[in-house]
């Protein structure tokens, strides 16, 4: 967890109760080839290598689409644990990723939060400027994603 940052600005971050299990949450959320059924902006994505399932270390691509606009990251997995936290830091953009799980009862508060690792590379912004809307444009866009994404957690947790 990231607080301090020199990279940027501090980390965005929503929360939500999911009335169901930290583990289920948990399943739901690392299910990396299934993430498009959360996000507005990743489609889904693949583990590399001889990875199957998260664990520090194990980087997968991840697919996402705005608009017309398709690309591809490369993620590295920097926490994985089971029923509390998963996080992974995407290299292109220079954002680190979080998941955390807290349970309340039968219930799980879970916070998302994107935060910078290292300062974001230059074809990073030359893209964000020409095909995704400008910074400002983008980052408002990712915000209000984290939101949307919390919510579709919510309704696929709460069905299962």
């Amino acid at each position: 967890m990231l607080h301090d940052n020199d990279n940027g600005p501090p980390p965005d971050e929503v929360s939500c109760l999911v009335a169901a299990p930290a583990d289920r949450v948990y399943g739901i959320i690392t299910d990396i080839a299934q993430m498009g059924r959360l996000s507005p902006e990743c489609t889904g994505g693949h583990w590399r290598g001889d990875a199957t399932q998260a664990a520090v270390g194990a980087s997968f691509t991840g697919r996402n689409r705005r608009g017309i606009m398709r690309w591809s990251t490369k993620n590295t997995v920097v926490v994985a644990t089971p029923g509390q936290e998963f996080a992974f830091e995407t290299q292109q953009s220079g954002t680190r990723w979080t998941y955390r799980l807290e349970a309340d009862g039968p219930n799980t508060v879970v916070t998302e939060s994107r935060t910078a690792f290292k300062p974001r590379p230059l074809v990073a912004r030359i893209f964000t400027h020409l095909f995704l809307g400008g910074g400002t444009g983008h980052e408002d866009e990712m915000r209000t994603g984290m939101t949307a994404t919390l919510d579709r957690l919510k309704a696929i947790a709460e069905a299962e």
